[in-house]
């Protein structure tokens, strides 16, 4: 029997996936069930549609993350013991994030069988899921996986962040005027979008570094701005899959249009800041543990 390849097992999924999948998987389940009570919560069909317009973006990312961390799992399990081609990697993968998007798709479509905007919002989460579990298809498990968690980090920041929102805004300077509160609520959103950009560059970094055989600097520098790139990607989603959501929610009121657009500039403007933001800072943590070549040592009877 031939010796194992060592750069095959390089590029297999790990097995320790499996606990990147559930973390995931219950950051999706968590958005999908918060963005099903918002919709049902409402006592109107306008506040419903906006209420789901304003739950599509978080749930598209979340499935993009899930749809990706399932994928690595699923392939982790058929992969241990024999590898595939490159088809059949993607198929399996694919295949993973598509019945993970279909199964959360139904929580939303299930509201109203019979209204098209939750079909349209199913629909997306389901593309979303599909698309992250294409990505697992790719042959660099670990640079993935690093992404994954550096995303939940970057979920987990936004988190803490808007939980402790009122305190953070009056640190910031909001007061009782509408210029203090609109001065402090962008300084959140960059604060908000900085910080989860530092959080996504050394969590990646992390992951990568404990991480045996080493990885090329570049590939710290893509798990870096990989949450960002994937908040890109899942805004892309959002403005065309779901287009017809927002488009709807735009209708109820001329204010409301304008929130939608201010919403999303503001989600695509702090997506790119999460991209520069991680890579940069994963790049610099890994340029740091860089050593220069020791200089060779001059010949003997060289001239000093």
């Amino acid at each position: 029997m031939s010796a194992q390849d060592p750069a095959s097992d390089a590029e297999r999924p790990s097995s320790n996936g499996l606990f990147l999948a559930l973390a995931a998987l219950i950051w999706m389940a968590a958005m999908l069930w918060s963005a099903r009570a918002s919709i049902t919560g409402r006592a109107d069909a306008e506040m419903e549609v906006t209420s789901t317009a304003y739950a599509l973006p978080g749930a598209v990312s979340a499935s993009l993350v899930a749809g990706a961390a399932a994928g690595l799992a699923v392939l982790a399990v058929f992969t241990r013991r024999r590898d595939f081609g490159s088809t059949v990697r993607f198929a399996i993968a694919t295949g993973t994030g598509l019945v993970l998007g279909l199964a959360g798709a139904m929580t939303i479509i299930t509201i109203n069988t019979e209204g098209w905007i939750y079909a349209v919002v199913g629909g997306t989460i389901a593309a979303a899921a599909t698309i992250g579990g294409a990505l697992a298809g790719f042959r660099q498990a670990r640079v993935l996986g690093a992404v994954c968690w550096a995303a939940i980090g970057v979920f987990l920041v936004g988190f803490v962040l808007n939980l402790f929102q009122d305190e953070v805004l009056k640190v910031l300077g909001s007061g009782s005027t509408q210029s203090s509160q609109a001065n402090a609520a962008e300084l959140f959103t960059f604060l908000q979008s900085l910080l989860s950009g530092l959080a996504a560059g050394l969590i990646s970094y992390k992951i990568l570094r404990r991480g045996r055989p080493a990885v090329a600097w570049p590939f710290y520098a893509l798990a870096g701005g990989g949450p960002g790139l994937l908040l890109v990607i899942g805004e892309g989603l959002t403005r065309t899959a779901g287009s017809r959501v927002l488009d709807l929610a735009g209708k109820v009121s001329e204010l409301e249009q304008t929130v939608q657009q201010m919403l999303s500039g503001a989600r695509f403007n702090s997506a790119l800041i999460v991209l520069f933001v991680g890579a940069i800072s994963a790049t610099v943590a890994i340029g740091r543990t860089i050593r220069p070549a020791a200089a060779e040592e001059p010949a003997l009877g060289e001239v000093v």
